[in-house]
């Protein structure tokens, strides 16, 4: 079974609603790398797409995966929060 969800769910912003948005899992961080990113795709971003697809494909935890998508997020300034929702 595939297990790519975040223990800590990471909120970012969301460009395209003017909002946030909670990324559960490396399928969800993905999706945003891919469609929603704002910024420009540097090496922080690439990190953290190929660290997705290591956590999607079983080959590496999804701690790594959130962990990158983070660093790429705070790189653009939409990263907002890696606590849980109160």
């Amino acid at each position: 079974m595939e297990n790519n969800r975040f223990e800590t769910p990471v909120t970012v912003k969301s460009v395209s609603a003017g909002s946030t948005q909670l990324l559960r899992t490396a399928r969800e961080a993905s999706d945003y790398l891919l469609n929603s990113w704002p910024g420009k795709r540097s090496p922080k971003h690439r990190a953290a797409l190929q660290a997705c697809h290591d956590a999607l494909a079983g080959d590496k935890p999804a701690m790594n995966a959130r962990r990158a998508f983070i660093a790429a997020a705070r790189e653009v300034d939409v990263f907002v929060s890696d606590k849980a929702p109160a």
